[in-house]
């Protein structure tokens, strides 16, 4: 596994992230954290693991820049502005196709919480270059409008206890054009803390996200 730091020009300013390479990586995922989150999120992480040992490369990079992290802090008012955080998930999208890593491998985006929505504009802007999208935990209904015009496959995992998520999440799905499936954890919660609930939800990601890659030959 090789790593690196990556650092994403968008909006104007500079994004770091941390890119992983397994050798040969059949895909790459772009993760987009949820709101008063980063990319040293342990929950993301630990999801990133799990793809890394199916042979998919991981980029976790921060969403804002240390100072507008310090100022939604205190006003949170970058956390919920959707279409600037899609238009950074697909400046990202976009350094991934110019990396010599990961430059012509299928990408998917995997979005938590408000990173959800992310992800899901990010997927109807680069609708070229996005083969699959994850959500868990995540609050797809902020996306509204553009959800009509994501086309790579969703998965949206929630956790079964967390029952206002879910409920939006069946909303949301509704509004879905592309093939999608609600993939309901028993028992879980919103932060899938229960025993082996984290677990199930990397290991339907996981499986999602392998999917992508099997169609790769048959997309290009």
């Amino acid at each position: 596994m090789r790593s690196e730091t990556a650092r994403i020009a968008a909006d104007d300013v500079l994004l770091v992230g941390d890119l992983a390479l397994p050798d040969n990586p059949s895909g790459v995922v772009a993760f987009a954290h949820g709101s008063g989150s980063s990319r040293h999120s342990p929950r993301n992480r630990a999801v990133a693991r799990v793809l890394q040992e199916a042979g998919l490369a991981t980029l976790l990079f921060d969403l804002l820049t240390e100072a507008e992290e310090r100022v939604d802090a205190i006003t949170a008012e970058h956390r919920f502005d959707i279409p600037l955080l899609g238009r950074r998930l697909a400046a990202a999208v976009e350094w991934l196709g110019h990396h010599p890593g990961t430059a012509g491998l299928p990408v998917g985006l995997f979005g938590a919480s408000t990173g959800a929505a992310a992800a899901l504009t990010a997927a109807a802007e680069r609708p070229e270059r996005v083969r699959a999208v994850v959500s868990r935990g995540g609050r797809p209904d902020l996306a509204g409008g553009v959800l009509n015009r994501v086309n790579p496959p969703v998965l949206l995992i929630v956790g079964g206890d967390d029952h206002e998520v879910l409920r939006l999440n069946e909303q949301a799905a509704a509004m879905l054009a592309a093939p999608h499936e609600v993939h309901v954890v028993p028992g879980a919660t919103h932060l899938f803390e229960e025993p082996g609930a984290l677990e199930q939800a990397a290991g339907a990601a996981r499986d999602w996200f392998l999917r992508m890659t099997q169609k790769r030959g048959a997309r290009r």
